[in-house]
């Protein structure tokens, strides 16, 4: 059986990548998997992580939902999480999951503004190249 695919868009130096299914485990790995090799590949220097259609996440998802922010943001990639449903939010925290150094937003636009505003910041300090 073949995982389906979660597309990654790319707008100007940011991904954009917007979970509009429920994943199960191995297609949650896989679309890490694609995210990590998108970041590397294009040097993206922001990451969108959009959440707005999850409504439910297991302690896996929320797991990895903290992973891949770890993971992108040791990559030198900026990240905002946008959308978190109430229920959502709450099994991170009930879960323990650490958002460390991750903005989040209400929805897509407030995501983009806060994610360009802060690499314009980093740019000006000079900590991303």
């Amino acid at each position: 059986m073949e995982v389906a695919r979660i597309p990654i868009l790319q707008i100007e130096n940011y991904l954009v990548a917007s979970i509009q299914t429920a994943l199960h485990d191995k297609a949650a790995i896989q679309f890490r998997d694609d995210l990590l090799e998108r970041i590397y590949a294009t040097k993206a220097r922001g990451l969108i992580l959009d959440l707005t259609a999850v409504d439910v996440v297991d302690s896996f998802l929320a797991r990895l939902t903290g992973d891949i922010a770890e993971m992108a943001s040791l990559m030198g990639t900026t990240v905002v999480i946008t959308g978190l449903q109430p229920e959502v939010a709450i099994t991170l925290v009930e879960l323990g999951v650490e958002l460390r150094g991750v903005t989040t937003a209400l929805n897509l636009e407030k995501g983009i503004a806060a994610l360009r505003k802060m690499v314009e910041k980093e740019s000006s300090n000079g900590t991303i190249g």
